[in-house]
């Protein structure tokens, strides 16, 4: 396992996915996990601006963004993902564009925002990628940045890490991403739970931080660049 490169089996497995992955977008973007996400976001990045959605996958986020007037960029490691994603764009101004995220083909400064859901974990150094967003991101603009929470389906593509294999997906939780982004740069702006049903009998928003956090499916995390 010596030669394996992060990027390329990153590639080949999110290839291989990238068609089961389309059939569930749609709905997560539309009526599931991810119908907040575009509402959330707008409430903090002014409208019109210039916004990259990194790890875009199929492009239905970068939809919801451009609809609302955004001018996006998607970047994602996938190539049948990034032809997917101009699919489902075709008619708006978003492009696409095939990238790793640790290493943005950018201008520093390049964006008022980034959106990345569910992709940070997605990569072999997260630090790299944050500090990645940041120099591409203006000073005082903002990361959206969205995580599995500790009630999201088990890593079942991170577990064989604790055989020492090598695995593509680098699991973490709502509060080390917090810790780990204000330790380098950012301050949060926001944040977003989302929640599996059965907790909507729950008081959660009586719950401190860490308990909503530790009952999260999903943690979205708006930050602010304070380079």
């Amino acid at each position: 396992m010596s030669d394996f490169n992060w990027s390329k089996e990153a590639e080949k497995q999110w290839d291989e996915r990238s068609s089961g992955w389309n059939t569930m977008s749609k709905e997560m973007w539309k009526s599931g996990s991810r119908k907040e996400i575009a509402p959330f976001f707008a409430k903090h990045v002014e409208l019109n601006g210039a916004v990259c959605d990194l790890g875009c996958g199929d492009g239905y986020g970068s939809l919801k963004l451009a609809e609302l007037g955004y001018l996006v960029t998607g970047l994602d490691v996938s190539e049948e993902m990034i032809h997917k994603a101009r699919v489902t764009n075709k008619g708006n101004t978003a492009q696409f564009i095939k990238g790793d995220i640790s290493n943005l083909p950018f201008e520093n400064d390049s964006f008022d925002a980034v959106l990345a859901i569910n992709s940070l974990e997605w990569t072999e150094d997260p630090l790299k990628v944050i500090m990645e967003i940041q120099r591409i991101v203006k000073p005082g603009g903002f990361a959206c940045i969205g995580i599995l929470g500790p009630t999201a389906a088990p890593r079942i593509n991170s577990y064989r890490r604790l055989y020492n294999e090598k695995v593509i997906c680098n699991t973490m939780m709502p509060w080390e991403l917090d810790q780990l982004a204000e330790e380098n740069g950012w301050g949060k702006a926001d944040s977003l739970g989302v929640y599996k049903r059965g907790t909507d009998q729950m008081p959660i928003g009586s719950l401190s931080t860490e308990l909503r956090q530790a009952l999260s499916f999903m943690w979205v995390s708006m930050l602010r660049n304070n380079k």
